[in-house]
């Protein structure tokens, strides 16, 4: 996870602080709930330039800031 990438999340995580968004650091006991999730999903789509596919819109998507890395990078075709 790119440090951008981390400063996106902490906006949406009221209980973490930057230190604690680790890959897998799970979102929803860091403070993201289903309506955060959306905005955070909009979020995503504007500052990383990529448009996440329906298929990659479910629950494990969004369980680790990990999981939600890795479907941001592979909506952007890279492998980081």
């Amino acid at each position: 996870m790119n440090p951008e990438f981390v400063a996106l999340l902490s906006r949406f995580l009221k209980y973490a602080t930057p230190d604690q968004i680790t890959a897998d650091a799970s979102l929803h006991d860091l403070g993201l709930d289903s309506m955060q999730s959306i905005e955070l999903l909009f979020a995503i789509e504007d500052d990383c330039g990529v448009s996440l596919p329906d298929e990659a819109l479910t629950e494990s998507t969004f369980a680790t800031a990990g999981s939600l890395w890795a479907a941001v990078c592979n909506a952007r075709g890279d492998a980081s």
